[in-house]
């Protein structure tokens, strides 16, 4: 009896220290994975900092120009921190040039462009996404080929147009086409937005006896922050920023935007850099402000428009 006893003792301790054994390994092999995850994310971290030093060059050459005076401009070796900085380039650049006329112009334009872009392209997306009606796949098509038309082919026609509307020398050419669906690539992004939302919304709502509008309005389009902030910052980066079509289109200076008025500082002999680099920082600030705070919804519309849907 006794010595069946300890052999179960003995047993007992075999399978104790087996388990223990098999525990510590268990520990090293998780501990191990758990450095090499680390070693990994630390890799991709320099990685990406590297990067991201990289794109933030020109940025910080760009704020530390704009600081500087004329002659240190282009000294070499070139000198990062300004000695002396020179503050009075900000106040000057806007006394060089009408800066707040500029200001003026190009807010009206981004603003009513960007309005009629979020408006008419999630009305058209809604269309594609929620509404059924003959060749509707075909039409969809034919929008997203325009995609592949450069805007230098229509441009010429496009100009005789508004020249014939009396338009040229005007804001409307630069905001007028925003209200006409607001650019295949936008309503691409708000149909792919639609297309994720559940169908079960529409119907009870239409059992409710609401209509396409009305779903469209109050049911979809307060779901769609993140789709409407991802095409207001595409929508307004690209009309801040437009220099072609401003160009083209006005021909008075008292309606020039901001980025033709940066040419303002050019001459034909000499260019003051410095003035044109702080006018250019004040120029990207709002640019800056507006991704800071609708960050969250254009990283978040970024995701899921790329979802496959129905």
């Amino acid at each position: 009896m006794r010595e069946d006893i300890k052999e179960m003792l003995t047993r007992g301790e075999a399978r104790l220290s087996t388990l223990v054994s098999v525990e510590t390994i268990i520990r090293r092999q998780m501990t191990r994975k758990r450095l090499l995850r680390m070693l990994r994310d630390l890799f991709w971290y320099i990685v990406l900092g590297f990067f991201a030093v990289v794109l933030a060059l020109p940025l910080a050459w760009l704020v530390s120009t704009s600081l500087k005076t004329g002659a240190q401009t282009f000294v070499m070796p070139p000198k990062w921190i300004p000695d002396p900085i020179v503050w009075e380039n900000y106040p000057e650049a806007f006394r060089a040039v009408p800066f707040h006329r500029y200001f003026w112009n190009t807010m009206q334009i981004v603003v009513f462009a960007t309005l009629g872009t979020l408006i008419t392209a999630s009305m058209a997306a809604f269309a594609f996404a929620r509404l059924r009606f003959p060749a509707r796949s075909f039409l969809f098509g034919l929008v997203l080929s325009t995609l592949m038309l450069p805007g230098i082919v229509t441009l010429i026609p496009t100009f005789i147009l508004f020249r014939t509307l009396g338009w040229v020398n005007t804001l409307l050419p630069l905001i007028v086409p925003s209200w006409f669906g607001g650019g295949a690539f936008n309503i691409f992004l708000f149909r792919q937005f639609f297309m994720t939302l559940p169908y079960d919304l529409d119907e009870a709502a239409r059992i409710d006896g609401a209509s396409n509008f009305r779903i469209y309005w109050n049911i979809l389009l307060p779901l769609s922050k993140p789709a409407l902030a991802t095409v207001g910052v595409f929508s307004f980066i690209h009309h801040w920023n437009d220099f072609f079509l401003p160009l083209v289109y006005l021909q008075d200076t008292s309606k020039w935007t901001m980025a033709i008025g940066l040419q303002g500082f050019k001459d034909l002999y000499s260019t003051s850099w410095n003035l044109m680099m702080a006018a250019s920082t004040a120029m990207i600030i709002p640019l800056l402000v507006l991704f800071f705070f609708a960050q969250r919804y254009f990283v978040s519309g970024i995701h899921l428009t790329g979802i496959a849907g129905r």
